[in-house]
């Protein structure tokens, strides 16, 4: 791999991760989902597969609507690592840490919230950055 590669990759996840970061602190759809392919395809954190943008922006757009915050009040994504196997590929562990309404993190043993680890696959199609797949898991405590 080489360090351009990366390069590239780290700077489109840290573009994609603030996206994401901005949508949901705004409760808005059309932001955080502003780099979902319209083929995307997503693995929720209850286990449904969703295929494509608009199916996908719906839901999303739903919830924000509907203002669930299964999070917490808040969340923030922290980006755990980034690798790069082509040129036109990012690959990224994100977590998305619940905080509270005092901006501190939810424990993950809390039922009232959670917080999850996902796997991106970001692609570069025509000079541009893709979420290409996603896949939501809770973080929950060993037991």
């Amino acid at each position: 791999m080489s360090t351009e590669w990366l390069q590239d990759a780290r700077d489109a996840v840290d573009g994609f991760v603030a996206g994401l970061q901005a949508g949901i602190d705004s409760a808005d759809a059309q932001t955080y989902n502003a780099d979902f392919a319209e083929d995307v395809m997503w693995g929720s954190p209850y286990g449904a597969t969703v295929i494509g943008y608009d199916t996908l922006h719906s839901i999303h757009r739903g919830m924000f609507e509907r203002g669930v915050a299964v999070a917490g009040p808040s969340s923030r994504y922290q980006i755990e690592h980034v690798m790069a196997p082509t040129p036109d590929v990012a690959i990224a562990h994100v977590r998305r840490v619940a905080m509270d309404a005092d901006g501190r993190p939810i424990p993950i043993d809390d039922a009232s919230a959670f917080s999850e680890m996902a796997m991106y696959v970001l692609v570069r199609r025509d000079r541009r950055w893709w979420l290409a797949a996603g896949q939501n898991t809770p973080i929950r405590p060993k037991t």
